[in-house]
């Protein structure tokens, strides 16, 4: 099993918010180009890493899709040298206070989120009570003439926490939501260098899919796959987190079933994972996964979908945490998957569980 514990570091550096995927994309690309035979970006930025398959062509091909952008901050007002910021995707701003930060300005601002003192707050807030994000502040450091000249609304700010290697083969960071999920796209991209198999494989790390799923959409409708494999993270058990939807952490990645999941691949990925006693859970998902496979599932005539969940702790916080076999485990699951895939394996399904 490839050790993908750099690369996932390297990942987890770089920024990266919706919108704005380049950094991380360039990391994903430089990894893949060795692993797949063609790779470009489509019109909105998602990465594609074609991997062809053996069978005779027209070959049907699979999309394994995992979104690379990222939770973050954005720059609203500068006030005496001091930032206000607003959310880019789901933020909660009860653990920013104290956090470290860059400011991707005219020049990169290392900086860090402060809570003024109590007597600069509304009183209905008391001392007791988590600050809004409207009334946090970043600092950069620099004199309010500076910060002007730099500093201007709309510039994106990205969690600036290094990855900490824990116990127990686990790794916390921000943004593992979701660069594990790309993490375990490359495991399975590597699976498959030696393993034959008969479909086209389309290797997607999608855009925006914290601000609404465009990249998955978009890549869907560009691509056509016959099927469509989704990566993301799920959430592990922790503190206050027990209930039937959250899952062991480092006992393996979740199979979700529910109505946004084609039966028949649930089937087929269920019955893999026991047969080759890989460690899983299934995850009940009600209305539908929160993942790209919304997108994937309803693109063009639509798509027969699967998503797979990493689970992690602290989801959306600047210090998520996944273990690494976790991460390895999707991959070898979803590379094992594909290589068996048959050249009929759509004509055969049928909508039924």
């Amino acid at each position: 099993m490839p050790d993908i514990l750099p690369f996932l570091k390297d990942l987890l550096t770089a920024p990266g918010l919706s919108g704005l995927e380049d950094p991380a994309a360039e990391i994903i690309a430089s990894r893949w180009k060795p692993l797949v035979h063609e790779i470009s970006r489509s019109k909105v930025g998602s990465l594609h890493g074609l991997h062809r398959g053996c069978g005779a062509e027209p070959r049907p091909s699979v999309m394994v899709a995992a979104h690379m952008d990222a939770i973050g901050l954005m720059v609203t007002g500068v006030v005496e040298g001091f930032l206000r910021v607003t959310q880019v995707g789901g933020v909660d701003g009860r653990v920013l206070p104290g956090q470290p930060v860059t400011v991707h300005a005219r020049q990169d601002l290392p900086g860090v989120v402060v809570q003024p003192s109590a007597r600069l707050l509304p009183p209905e807030l008391g001392n007791s009570q988590p600050v809004p994000l409207e009334h946090l502040l970043v600092d950069v450091g620099l004199l309010p003439r500076k910060v002007a000249e730099l500093v201007q609304v709309g510039d994106a700010v990205s969690f600036a926490q290094p990855p900490l290697e824990l116990t127990g083969e686990t790794l916390a960071g921000h943004t593992i939501d979701n660069r594990a999920s790309v993490a375990a796209l490359t495991v399975c991209l590597e699976e498959l260098q030696n393993r034959p198999h008969a479909w086209d494989v389309w290797a997607v790390a999608t855009v925006r899919e914290e601000i609404g799923l465009q990249g998955a959409y978009s890549s869907s409708f560009q691509l056509r796959p016959q099927i469509a494999i989704v990566v993301d993270t799920s959430w592990a058990k922790g503190p206050g987190a027990n209930d039937w939807n959250t899952f062991p952490l480092g006992k393996g990645p979740t199979i979700m079933w529910g109505p946004n999941i084609h039966p028949a691949l649930y089937k087929a990925f269920k019955e893999l994972a026991e047969r080759l006693e890989i460690p899983h859970a299934v995850e009940i998902t009600p209305l539908h996964t929160g993942t790209d496979a919304i997108a994937t599932q309803v693109t063009a005539e639509g798509i027969p979908s699967i998503a797979l969940g990493i689970p992690i702790r602290y989801m959306h916080t600047p210090v998520e945490v996944v273990a690494i076999k976790d991460i390895q485990r999707a991959g070898r699951l979803m590379a094992e998957f594909i290589a068996g895939l048959e050249v009929e394996f759509v004509e055969k399904i049928l909508w039924e569980k």
